[in-house]
């Protein structure tokens, strides 16, 4: 594919000048639109070594309003990006609505340098492909456009440019010992590039090939081809509006509980909500369970594993005091509870997955979500807060997301505290009859419950299409307390030392 490619393409200056100050002002009237109708813009500029990303930059911003764009310059992961996983600097560097994100490289790192140089295993870079595709897919679906560019120039344009740079006392320290050997093994990265371009130009973040020998035709190009992915996108917007998000009608819930309690209601009508535990044992359990978690928190930091406890449950399934239960013994220094409630911010500007991406720990460290991305799947489903596609699609871009934290080696342990109705009426009241208690207890609580059977249904479609073999969920019986927190902490406790069990390779 690049073989084939025409590096004989170039512009006439005064053509250029014409076309470009035109271009110019098209991108900056575009810029304000984007902002209008709220389109995150992802630019990537991948190419050779002085192929011209930068100078493509520096033309590319020269009339957008600097409050509305980023420029994001990547390298090699810092010590404290290695400790996440490897989409992780980049999730968190995404757009929010109406803003322009632009890559001078980007994820694209791994299936390239990482590759090339040997600072990737064939497993990990290989495994990189899907998430890479991924990510990409769910911003996408998400109303972001994504414009990816590859410099292309030959070997010995490169070799050209790269004796003017060592000629200029300005702009000889921009060329390295590095970029000298990658240059040598121009055909391993040539093979590296057309793999990446074949599997990762897809519908929804196609590759454009920028033949970038000339300056002025690249340039060119960069500009036009943004800003016609921008009008396309507006276009798209304007034909089909998102719609509104909206909780399903009456009558359509009937139809979703009957439906879903014939395939999938039985998950939880065979939890034994009898199970219990004398309170002399639950003392002696707790106090063993909370020295074992200790040890394997210091275990965790030693062998840099990174763990995350996900608590979901019904209101008042006693998540708050489980919680307490399990960090009882643990050193405060090494994890973090993230209560999570519905988004405001800049979180509310960006992809749902983003905050949490924002808060995954890193390796060596324990965060426990008290509620989580799940509400993507239950509260916002059951309340019309998202729209029927974008609940669905959650199930699957759920399990990519934990998928790249696994792939990490990060322990993922998933929860649900579940109680009978009756139990959570009595819990309740006991609220609302003691003083300290009642502050617990809102109108909000009240009306979801009035929703039990719709959100019942809900919680089984969730376990039932997200109970993976690399991050299952755990139906805790939490009637009694005591044996809901013992539970949870064995779940945890035997979930870090499978773990740490598995002799894994090393991402890097």
């Amino acid at each position: 594919m690049l073989e084939m490619v025409d590096l004989g393409k170039s512009l006439d200056k005064a053509d250029y000048e014409k076309s470009y100050r035109a271009a110019r002002d098209r991108l900056a009237r575009l810029q304000r639109r984007i902002y209008e109708e709220h389109v995150p813009v992802l630019v990537v500029l991948e190419g050779w070594d002085a192929a011209g990303k930068g100078d493509a930059i520096e033309k590319l911003v020269g009339r957008l309003d600097p409050r509305g764009y980023r420029v994001h310059a990547i390298h090699a992961p810092t010590p404290e990006e290695a400790l996440r996983p490897f989409l992780w600097r980049f999730w968190i560097r995404t757009p929010g609505h109406g803003e322009i994100a632009i890559f001078d490289r980007s994820w694209y790192h791994r299936v390239l340098v990482d590759r090339v140089e040997g600072d990737a295993p064939r497993r990990v870079w290989q495994q990189a492909y899907a998430e890479i595709n991924a990510f990409e897919r769910m911003l996408a679906d998400d109303g972001t456009l994504l414009v990816k560019f590859w410099l292309h120039i030959s070997a010995e344009e490169q070799k050209r440019r790269f004796k003017k740079l060592e000629r200029s006392k300005f702009d000889r320290w921009r060329v390295t010992k590095e970029d000298w050997r990658a240059h040598r093994r121009y055909p391993a990265y040539l093979d590296a590039a057309e793999e990446m371009l074949e599997r990762t130009s897809t519908a929804v973040a196609p590759w454009v090939v920028v033949e970038a020998t000339d300056k002025y035709y690249r340039r060119l190009k960069v500009f036009e081809e943004t800003a016609r992915a921008m009008e396309a996108a507006l276009a798209a917007r304007k034909r089909a509006p998102l719609a509104p998000a909206h909780a399903p009608g009456p009558e359509a819930r009937k139809a979703e509980l009957r439906a879903a309690q014939r395939f999938h209601t039985a998950l939880l009508d065979d939890v034994d909500l009898g199970r219990r535990m004398p309170v002399r044992r639950y003392h002696d359990e707790l106090k063993k369970e909370q020295a074992r978690l200790r040890k394997l928190e210091f275990a965790c930091y030693e062998r840099r594993r990174a763990v995350v406890v996900v608590y979901e449950g019904w209101d008042a399934a006693g998540k708050g005091g489980n919680i307490k239960r399990v960090i009882g013994a643990l050193d405060p220094r090494g994890y973090a509870v993230l209560p999570i409630g519905a988004p405001h911010g800049d979180d509310a500007t960006h992809h749902y997955l983003w905050r949490f991406w924002n808060r995954i720990p890193k390796a060596g460290h324990l965060a426990i979500f008290d509620r989580s991305w799940y509400g993507r799947v239950l509260v916002e489903r059951v309340e019309g807060f998202c729209t029927e596609a974008e609940w669905r699609r959650a199930f699957h871009e759920i399990n990519e997301f934990e998928l790249s934290l696994t792939h990490f080696g990060t322990v993922l342990a998933k929860l649900w505290l579940h109680i009978s109705k009756e139990e959570q009426l009595r819990r309740f009241r006991e609220r609302q009859r003691l003083a300290f208690k009642r502050y617990k207890l809102t109108d909000e609580d009240w009306r979801n419950r009035k929703e039990w059977d719709l959100y019942r249904v809900a919680v089984a479609d969730m376990i039932g299409n997200t109970s993976t073999s690399y991050a299952p969920w755990t139906i805790v019986e939490a009637n009694d307390k005591g044996f809901a927190r013992v539970k949870a902490m064995r779940t945890i406790a035997e979930a870090i030392e499978r773990s740490l069990g598995e002799k894994r390779p090393p991402e890097r």
